[in-house]
């Protein structure tokens, strides 16, 4: 029996060998068609890159690309999913659920929230520019701008319940106002006015974010 058995086991092993070979591979090279994506696109901005140029590049066929991603557009989108996910195997925003579920005070959930925007932007504020320059002149990538304030929007309402639902935010505010803030501090075009254009160190930004937000929604500290 067993001499009949070996040969069926041989080959299961090799079959789940062979499809683990095969998902590896296919992950490689959507990380290397993405990185090249990123690399093209912010070096010759949205118009002049062209599907060819980046399949030429990754070594796969444009067929492939417009079979995994659509297009250009969607290799845009794939690559801001791909940012806002941030650096750890933890997604960033099931991250600052995490925090801000565990924080005991408002102050430190702000905290959290400044080091994870600290993290994700210059990640994903490139490609987010990308598409405010490309939005003017191409309707796929107005789509795309509208898409993305939209998700950050509701994103920033799910954070400002964990403040106004806690009790925590200063008398006149709502839960509309308190989301506006935090959908103002979590913009780009911050990020890109005080780190990119004035070279702040990312740090200070964290701590700029953070400061400005609990100055914006929390009560006033009571004297001592």
């Amino acid at each position: 029996m067993s001499t009949m058995d070996s040969p069926g086991r041989n080959v299961k092993s090799g079959r789940r060998y062979d499809s683990s070979g095969r998902l590896s591979a296919a992950e490689r090279t959507r990380s290397r068609v993405l990185d090249l994506a990123r690399e093209r696109f912010l070096a010759n901005g949205y118009a002049a890159t062209t599907v060819a140029a980046i399949a030429g590049a990754a070594g796969v066929s444009v067929e492939t690309i417009y079979k995994s991603y659509g297009g250009k557009a969607g290799l845009v989108r794939a690559l801001r999913d791909a940012a806002l996910r941030g650096e750890e195997a933890v997604p960033a925003e099931q991250r600052s659920d995490q925090q801000a579920a565990a924080a005991r005070e408002p102050e430190d959930i702000i905290a959290g929230w400044g080091r994870l925007t600290s993290e994700v932007m210059p990640r994903v504020a490139p490609i987010l520019l990308l598409v405010r320059a490309a939005a003017g002149a191409d309707d796929e990538m107005a789509a795309v701008r509208r898409e993305t304030e939209d998700g950050r929007l509701e994103r920033m309402a799910h954070n400002a319940r964990y403040l106004v639902e806690g009790g925590h935010v200063r008398d006149g505010l709502d839960l509309e106002q308190v989301r506006d803030v935090l959908f103002a501090y979590s913009s780009p075009e911050l990020y890109e006015l005080l780190v990119l254009r004035q070279g702040w160190p990312t740090d200070d930004y964290s701590r700029f974010v953070a400061d400005g937000i609990a100055a914006a929604v929390l009560p006033p500290a009571t004297p001592r």
